[in-house]
């Protein structure tokens, strides 16, 4: 098999995130095993090699010959396939729930044995399968749309990536999993931007105004925040701050427009960096609320994508945490402090610490204005920050960034020696590399629960419990 050959193939298994197994035979009958992602299992696809390397080889899906037996769901969307968004459409949401809980299961369970020095006599973990989201379609309360075009030199577009594609965007106005006030002010703010004539910023020239478009919406108060991201490549006259904002707020949307802004991102990595923020119309901050608490939250703060679902995930940790009213609890990564503050209430003391200083601020507010008097929140990396605290917490709660809990953070966390830590992962293979550090000094995975945030795509939270072993 070499690279850029062409072949056929059934998918025989997926395993996290989305890596399905295609079995083949080289021209010697030797049996070979190909990795090609968002595929779904039974599926009979087309692929090209695209790399190997130490032993592992991956495909990369150019079309599906033929459905898995699997697929019964009409996708209901006019992007599907072609988006990168959505992988499991054409799954019922049952199969979906079941395909992912095999998934982790079976990352947990190599996960338990990848260490060098976990004791052989550790009890299995009791595994308590998965909660669905409540809501399957339209729970995303926030999205980051990219402009670009869908073909070189093609008209405006502003959505999503194509599959498969570092460049070309699709208008994603038909989203099934965003609220439809979403997919109006998309294509309200593309009119827009098309009349004025504004180019979009290109990633390789670095040249171009138009970056992405920000909404993020609250599922309880129904609170909207638009912020158009654009370089400061000036397109000739200054912002159009009025006509912009006029448009957007005389759309007949079921929620509330509170607030439009004007982010200005000169960075060259093609992410929404905020460089300096123009307040067009209202404030710079939407509420929402979540088990009776309130939250602000500000456009480049982290909060969970799916306000419902992280009701059920918040709920979760806080049964496996236990009884803990006369103890400390450090919330580490804990963003804007709902996780704190949904546990302050039946804790002795919570001390939450974040590193983008925004969300800190936030979370104070948010304590306040939730009169919780037993929080603090501490800002800056957790390594660092670890190093400068005084007390000592008798559980952790960690909900660490995709990329998991810094490796060298580990050792400190471990060595406050606390009964009970709870981890919270939306990317279970950096669960599956931080877990064995914790069994090899002394904790054992006691519970795990996955919670579904992200239905119709690949993606899933995971929350366990370690507990340390007496005598560690």
């Amino acid at each position: 098999m070499k690279k850029g050959e062409v072949y056929e193939g059934v998918v025989v298994k997926v395993t996290y995130p989305n890596k399905g197994h295609v079995r083949l035979e080289d021209q010697n009958g030797v049996e070979k095993e190909v990795i090609v992602k968002n595929t779904i299992p039974g599926q009979t696809i087309c692929f090209r090699i695209r790399k190997k390397k130490a032993g592992v080889i991956e495909g990369q899906l150019l079309s599906v010959i033929k459905p898995s037996e699997s697929e019964t769901e009409d996708p209901g969307c006019n992007l599907f396939p072609e988006c990168g968004g959505c992988t499991y459409r054409t799954l019922p949401y049952q199969t979906q729930l079941k395909l992912k809980e095999q998934e982790i299961r079976l990352l947990i369970s190599h996960a338990l044995t990848a260490g060098d020095h976990i004791p052989e006599n550790l009890s299995e973990p009791i595994e308590e399968g998965i909660i669905p989201s409540p809501q399957k379609n339209a729970y995303r309360n926030k999205m980051e749309y990219a402009f670009g075009d869908c073909e070189k030199g093609g008209e405006l577009t502003l959505g999503l990536h194509k599959k498969n594609s570092t460049y070309d965007i699709l208008t994603a106005d038909h989203c099934q999993i965003v609220h439809n006030d979403f997919n109006l002010i998309l294509r309200t703010v593309l009119s827009f931007c098309r009349a004025q004539g504004w180019t979009y910023y290109h990633k390789m020239t670095h040249q171009g105004y138009l970056r992405h478009l920000l909404v993020r919406r609250a599922s309880a108060t129904g609170e909207i925040l638009v912020d158009l991201v654009t370089s400061s490549q000036s397109e000739g006259a200054a912002f159009p701050e009025k006509p912009f904002a006029g448009q957007l707020l005389q759309l007949q949307l079921e929620g509330k427009i509170v607030g439009i802004l004007h982010t200005i991102n000169d960075s060259v990595a093609d992410v929404i960096k905020n460089d300096r923020t123009d307040l067009l119309y209202g404030r710079d901050f939407f509420y929402e609320n979540l088990l009776g608490l309130c939250f602000k939250i500000t456009p480049f703060s982290f909060f969970q994508t799916n306000s419902r679902g992280a009701e059920v995930l918040y709920r979760t940790a806080r049964e496996f945490l236990g009884d803990v009213h006369d103890q400390t609890v450090f919330d580490l990564y804990s963003g804007t402090g709902t996780i704190a503050q949904i546990i302050a209430p039946v804790a002795g003391k919570v001390i939450g610490v974040e590193i983008v200083e925004e969300a800190v601020e936030a979370a104070r507010e948010n304590a306040q204005r939730n009169h919780l008097q037993n929080c603090r929140f501490l800002c800056g990396d957790v390594l660092k920050v670890l190093d400068k605290i005084t007390e000592k917490p008798d559980a952790i709660i960690l909900d660490p960034p995709r990329e998991g809990v810094h490796p060298k953070a580990l050792p400190k966390i471990i060595a406050y020696g606390v009964r009970n830590i709870i981890y919270i992962s939306c990317k279970p293979t950096s669960l599956a590399r931080d877990l064995p550090v914790f069994l090899e000094h002394g904790y054992r995975l006691v519970r795990y629960k996955c919670v579904d945030l992200f239905p119709d795509t690949v993606h899933v939270e995971t929350v366990v419990l370690m507990s340390r072993v007496e005598g560690k």
